[in-house]
């Protein structure tokens, strides 16, 4: 989350005349992540997040992820529910951008994940995949491997900026996933972007998920490959088997993965890897000017890439198979 674009008071007010919300008691930017722009909203109502749709988002894709949070809602699944204006439509336009109202969750993100944390996302995710499985829309996911290369040409020119050597080793890596990418795997609905910034918890309770942004229809191993990259490191680079395998059981307890899936993990975290290094690489060099934004250091998916390339089978990350 981030702020790119800035409301004044006469928008944010005809925009929200169109919602059974109440008055406005207290409006403010969020300042994390690099995607869109997100504000907390207080009304008599309760607390809501309003987003505007950045360059990033592509418009044709939002009614994919506002239909899938109304499905997962349904199915029992915490996360944002999106609120309907008065004639029924989940989106509308606010300073020249799609944008939506979604409920507020409570809870808190665990800056330093523990065992437990890496457990409640494991059976998380597993229900998100069960819960996602008859979602009737489908949406490729434009951030596989077809499209890192795109990406590292985007940077390739500059990376040796914030590493030297950068570019080749990224090169090289490209080249062995593309030859190496499992196909077949089994597929559905996936988060994508589940990261520690994305759950939320209440105590040690898991108490919801949000920002779908990146959903998309994809193998289900891959988004616990994410997860192990997101959940399972330590600050020093060290991957944490302890946390590996309290993640993958409590996945496991849930939705069972295949022979297929296991012996698959370790290239689909090498994958992982690579996406999370060339997105935050990309807006490492190109951060707006002027956005209240943080970019992300992608250094540190350069220490992980590095660990997932010496992985020789599933059980390096606690999978017990």
């Amino acid at each position: 989350m981030a702020v790119y674009t800035e409301i004044t008071d006469e928008e944010l007010a005809a925009f929200l005349a169109r919602y059974d919300i109440g008055r406005v008691l207290s409006f403010k930017g969020i300042a994390e992540g690099v995607e869109n722009s997100n504000f907390l909203l207080h009304t008599d109502a309760g607390f809501f997040i309003l987003t505007l749709y950045e360059k990033r988002v592509n418009e044709a894709d939002l009614p994919f992820f506002l239909g899938l949070l109304e499905h997962l809602s349904v199915k029992g699944l915490s996360c944002p529910q999106p609120v309907k204006a008065r004639d029924g439509a989940l989106l509308g336009r606010l300073a020249d951008r799609p944008a939506a109202v979604v409920t507020f969750l409570d809870g808190l993100w665990p800056r330093r994940p523990e065992v437990k944390h890496c457990a409640g996302v494991g059976e998380a995710l597993a229900r998100l995949h069960r819960a996602g499985a008859d979602f009737p829309m489908r949406r490729a996911n434009a951030l596989s491997v077809a499209g890192w290369a795109p990406l590292f040409r985007a940077a390739e020119a500059r990376a040796d900026e914030v590493l030297p050597g950068l570019a080749v080793a990224i090169a090289e890596e490209l080249s062995h996933l593309e030859r190496a990418w499992p196909q077949g795997l089994p597929e559905g609905v996936i988060h994508a972007d589940l990261f520690p910034d994305n759950v939320f918890f209440l105590g040690d309770r898991l108490s919801g998920l949000i920002d779908f942004y990146f959903a998309c229809t994809d193998a289900f191993a891959y988004d616990l490959a994410i997860c192990l990259n997101a959940w399972c490191f330590e600050p020093d680079g060290a991957f944490n088997i302890t946390k590996g395998m309290a993640m993958t059981a409590a996945y496991e307890r849930v939705h069972r993965l295949t022979p297929a899936e296991v012996a698959a993990l370790p290239t689909l975290a090498r994958g992982a890897a690579l996406r999370f290094l060339l997105t935050r690489l990309v807006d490492w060099l190109n951060v707006p000017a002027g956005a209240m934004v943080r970019p992300k250091d992608p250094l540190e998916y350069v220490r992980k890439l590095r660990f997932h390339q010496k992985v020789a089978n599933a059980r390096e990350y606690g999978l017990l198979a």
